[in-house]
């Protein structure tokens, strides 16, 4: 929150200015929605403590040009992807379920996300910034690490 050190709350005015600090970090991406071929969105994880693929958020829909770079990277989930049988909510305290296909969670994306982080998970949707070809599953912050201990 930006304001004056003495001002005060005065409602229906706007006086101050609320901002969200933004950083970047990265995520294993396990679904999708939309075909491989043009995905739409991505759902991201990160490994726990027990090496198991926790949901961490999700993305704003992706540019053509993101989509094209994702669709060139990744590939269709084999026999026994960790999230089988999960649903994800379509926002934060949704009970609007998306429409996923799971991916071989082997791809990292690097997105930008706000500090909002509950339980390990990003409360706000996550901006795709780029495939990170250049690092592995394992190289991903583990799951409840926040974003200051996210690689660069």
């Amino acid at each position: 929150m930006i304001k004056p050190l003495a001002s005060r709350y005065h409602p229906s005015y706007r006086g101050w200015t609320k901002t969200r600090r933004r950083d970047t970090t990265e995520g294993i991406i396990g679904a999708i929605t939309g075909p491989l071929a043009r995905p739409q969105l991505l759902v991201l994880g990160r490994h726990d403590r027990d090496g198991r693929l926790q949901a961490v958020g999700r993305t704003v829909p992706l540019r053509p040009d993101a989509a094209r770079q994702v669709a060139e990277n990744q590939a269709a989930a084999g026999p026994g992807h960790p999230w089988t049988g999960v649903t994800f909510a379509s926002a934060w305290g949704s009970r609007d379920v998306l429409d996923v296909r799971l991916v071989r969670p082997d791809l990292v994306a690097e997105v930008s996300a706000d500090r909002a982080v509950d339980q390990g998970v990003f409360r706000h949707p996550l901006r795709f910034q780029r495939i990170r070809l250049d690092v592995t599953a394992d190289d991903v912050p583990p799951f409840g690490q926040g974003l200051a201990a996210a690689a660069g």
